[in-house]
């Protein structure tokens, strides 16, 4: 199933508190959870101004549908291609 990167333009997102970011963290749950297993969430990675997300789904489309009912912004969504690490230099 492709990945995807989504890129979330929240300005002072690095200021959110523990307790915005768990009310953040639910919400997305609960629409996960509507949309159904296809989609999966794995890990976000909070910047200055943006929230930087890795989704698992069969489609950009439903990344798209996944901001929208959840009202998070989904400034570009964008297919991952390949993944590389320190240990693909071996």
């Amino acid at each position: 199933m492709p990945r995807y990167i989504i890129e979330r333009e929240i300005p002072g997102a690095a200021k959110l508190s523990a307790s915005d970011l768990k009310a953040i963290s639910i919400k997305s749950r609960r629409v996960l959870e509507k949309l159904g297993p296809q989609i999966q969430w794995q890990q976000s990675y909070v910047t200055d101004d943006k929230i930087y997300c890795v989704y698992i789904a069969p489609n950009a489309e439903m990344i798209r549908e996944h901001a929208q009912q959840g009202g998070f912004p989904a400034t570009s969504v964008a297919a991952v291609a390949a993944i590389i690490d320190p240990t693909t230099a071996e």
